[in-house]
């Protein structure tokens, strides 16, 4: 047997797949927290006057003497409400009179002729093009983007369903740009788009995608969340869990406890489940274990070079709705404001009209999936808002502005669309702030919210909303759940026939009292409480928080949860500004202190493409690592970073039996290390590619080199977890310096208490070792 990681028998590696990043590309991108490589540059645009009447077209051709796509790009970004991910790459206003200015000219140019201009063009747009309904377009094009908008706040939901197919996504991306926050708000709530069978995204309908992940995908820890989601009689359109392991054997494990609840309360035909991991692994589990998998997940970008990164193309998705033949259920898709301006793909497109473009491309999928599903397309989206940080946006009136935005895209793409009003922890955004924004965004009616036990997730540590929001929600703006769903509610007793909550309201015990009993279980309700109670203390001693009964108010947490909410934020903040400490860093074996260009952590919180780039103190000491190799180059080098927790890597129990167990394993595998342990102060993910590219520039162009880069997570769950990124390139790739997470897969939430270090080092060789095209048993892909 070849003991060593790398061969020269693969021309790479085969898959783009971004394992387990927290489940979602949306939040491999939030981990990642990188602003990245700029399209323009940074910076913002001036306009200082307009002629009257004067349009975009006239207005550039007037200052620039003909026309020029930069400022094109430039002009259009403008108009939008200030957002620094906007300004981070060339297209936000200087100032107010600029950002008014760039709204009459665009208010006063034609459709078509915005339409001939496209901003940015590649295959996703024309895929957009090829699935606008030309009749309709017919109608709207020789009007100007300021009719369009006196259209739509005037006219009957009729008349605006009969032009909105033959509105190009650029079209409905210009469109919230010329529209006030209230202007938002009536036009979301004239368009109403179905789910096919249901009363999902009916007007007065609210419902919930009931959100039970895991830090370790534990099966208990996810069940009960549903159990406990169910007892707030919460959840109808989709119970999705986001997946810490991404493999085939461990996503049909979730998937078959998922299944379990639906078939044993007789939901086959009202709720589907779901596990989001990449649509690859999704359909390897389908194919593997047939029946198991109801309705499949994507993240979705607005341009090529995104989707590449999240290992997507146009045709792969279409393949899979055409793959949904004959189904009930179809796909899920989740997008947000950010991602390609994060990954450096925005192509000097603004990320309005980026997230716009995501909903064409869903309404393309909605078209291919409706020739195929005998009742209708089950197809719906959820825009992530907020989730990717401050680099993005900071504030919550701009976490509002965002979602009334993304709203009015997602319904006049003819989109069942939802909304994760949610905020990381390194935004400014509170626990309180995030009622607030609940109260501002739901007069627009979105067809569902996410739902968890508490505001804060347990693994992907963000904050959303809670079962117990969903109840005040619905209590204060007469929101329903789907018809179908509410009589099941009553069926077990949550709800009474006068549609009040019953005494086993808040009861997650009653809930599984009840799933016993469909089960056909003989014993009695004080056995089966006795048992539950014992896998609730289980659950919650894995660091997953049930929500049970209510405070004060039933929308309240009870006393003793919502201190514990409280005790976890706190800590997150706390975290979040942690420094790693001179005495750690000096106990780290053969350490290599170094710092990128973060000047503190305020600095690498609010600018992150500062903690990506290596100071050039950094540089120098790396070379001197590489140049003391000489002709002894190792295979791999180990980097470890604080990231957006260096208590997770402080932590007594976390760094140092991971680097103990991996450095073992690797010599007894016959891999070369470098002896040294880098340890990055302000690192982010991209640190670690750079560090790479420096010491392996040189390396035999057909021999793999790798780095393994420790780093901090995210705050805002008691596991105080990291990450291990595993970085394995041909010398070649390393030399021509493009390394990015299109090559890296993930070990996450790695700490004593989740999954523990010495078996995330075991599962790291793994994944080299299938990198690298190694037989290896027990494959985390195939389990």
């Amino acid at each position: 047997m070849n003991k060593g990681w790398f061969s020269n028998q693969h021309d790479g590696i085969s898959r783009r797949d971004l394992l387990v990043m927290a489940g979602t590309a949306a939040a491999t991108l939030a981990s990642s927290s990188h602003t990245a490589r700029a399209a323009l540059g940074g910076g913002t645009f001036t306009i200082d006057e307009v002629k009257q009447g004067e349009d975009v077209f006239a207005y550039i051709n007037r200052s620039k003497g003909g026309f020029d796509q930069t400022a094109y790009q430039q002009l259009i970004g403008a108009a939008n409400a200030f957002k620094e991910g906007d300004q981070a790459i060339g297209v936000g206003a200087e100032d107010e009179t600029t950002r008014r200015n760039a709204r009459a000219l665009l208010a006063n140019t034609k459709i078509e002729d915005l339409h001939q201009r496209p901003l940015f063009e590649d295959d996703l747009q024309q895929l957009i093009w090829q699935t606008t309904d030309q009749t309709q377009y017919e109608k709207v094009r020789a009007w100007t983007m300021g009719q369009l908008k006196e259209f739509l706040l005037t006219e009957p939901e009729e008349n605006i369903q009969g032009i909105m197919n033959g509105l190009t996504s650029d079209t409905i991306g210009f469109i919230p740009k010329l529209m006030s926050n209230e202007e938002l708000v009536a036009l979301s709530q004239k368009i109403f788009n179905v789910m096919p069978g249901t009363k999902m995204g009916a007007k007065g309908y609210m419902g919930a995608r009931i959100q039970p992940n895991s830090p370790t995908d534990h099966p208990d820890d996810i069940v009960w969340q549903v159990f406990d989601a169910f007892s707030y009689a919460t959840g109808d359109i989709v119970i999705g869990t986001n997946p810490v392991d991404s493999t085939v054997a461990s996503v049909v494990a979730v998937e078959r406890a998922l299944k379990d609840i639906v078939d044993t309360f007789g939901l086959g035909e009202v709720i589907p489940w779901c596990v989001l991991a990449h649509i690859d692994v999704q359909a390897d589990v389908s194919d593997s274990f047939p029946g198991t998998v109801s309705t499949m997940f994507q993240s979705l970008a607005g341009t090529d070079d995104c989707n590449k990164i999240f290992d997507i193309t146009n045709e792969k998705i279409l393949k899979y709705a055409r793959a949904k033949e004959g189904e009930r259920y179809g796909l899920y898709f989740e997008t947000g404001q950010g991602s390609e301006f994060t990954n450096g793909v925005a192509n000097g497109v603004d990320m309005m009209v980026l997230e716009s473009r995501k909903y064409g491309f869903s309404r393309a999928v909605g078209i291919e999936l409706a020739k195929v599903q005998p009742s209708g397309a089950w197809l719906h989206v959820n825009d992530v808002a907020g989730f990717i940080g401050p680099e993005v946006f900071k504030s919550r009136e701009q976490l509002v502005r965002c979602c009334l935005e993304d709203m009015v895209m997602g319904k006049l793409h003819g989109l069942t669309i939802g909304l994760d009003i949610c905020t990381t922890l390194h935004m400014t955004v509170s626990l309180e702030d995030l009622d607030w924004c609940q109260d501002q965004i739901m007069p627009a009616n979105p067809a569902y919210l996410i739902a968890l036990p508490t505001k804060n997730d347990p693994m992907l540590s963000y904050l959303s909303t809670s079962f117990q929001d969903h109840v005040r929600i619905r209590e204060r703006f007469g929101f329903k759940v789907n018809d179908a769903m509410w009589d099941f509610y009553k069926r077990i007793g949550i709800v009474g026939e006068d549609n009040s909550y019953t005494a086993n309201y808040g009861d997650p015990l009653w809930v599984y009292y009840q799933y016993r009993l469909a089960k056909g279980d003989g014993r009695s309700k004080d056995a089966i409480y006795v048992e539950g109670d014992r896998k609730m203390r289980e659950v919650e001693a894995r660091g997953v928080d049930l929500a049970t009964g209510h405070g004060e108010k039933i929308w309240d947490l009870n006393p003793t949860l919502a201190a514990k909410v409280k005790a976890l934020y706190d800590d997150a903040k706390q975290s979040l500004w942690a420094e790693l400490t001179p005495e750690f860093i000096a106990a780290v074996p053969d350490v290599v202190p170094v710092r990128t260009l973060s000047k503190d952590r305020n600095d690498y919180i609010a600018h992150p493409n500062t903690g990506e780039t290596l100071s050039p103190e950094a540089v120098a000491e790396i070379e001197r690592i590489r140049d003391a190799w000489g002709d002894g180059m190792p295979k791999g080098q180990i980097v470890i970073s604080d990231g957006l927790n260096a208590k997770a890597i402080m932590d007594e129990g976390h760094l140092a039996p991971y680097l103990e167990e991996m450095r073992r394993l690797l010599a007894e595998a016959g891999v070369t290390m470098g002896d040294k342990n880098i340890m990055v102060t302000s690192g982010r993910v991209r640190a670690g590619y750079r560090i790479g590219e420096v010491l392996f520039e040189n390396a035999d162009p057909n021999s793999f080199r790798g780095i393994l880069h420790i780093i901090g997570e995210r705050p805002g769950t008691m596991h105080h977890a990291y990450s291990v990124y595993i970085t394995v390139a041909k010398g070649k790739q390393w030399s021509e310096k493009k390394i990015d997470h299109d090559m890296t897969k993930l070990v996450s939430n790695v700490a004593d208490t989740a999954l523990a270090p010495k078996e995330a080092a075991r599962e790291t060789l793994t994944i080299i070792r299938e990198i690298v095209g190694k037989d290896v048993n027990g494959s985390r892909r195939y389990g």
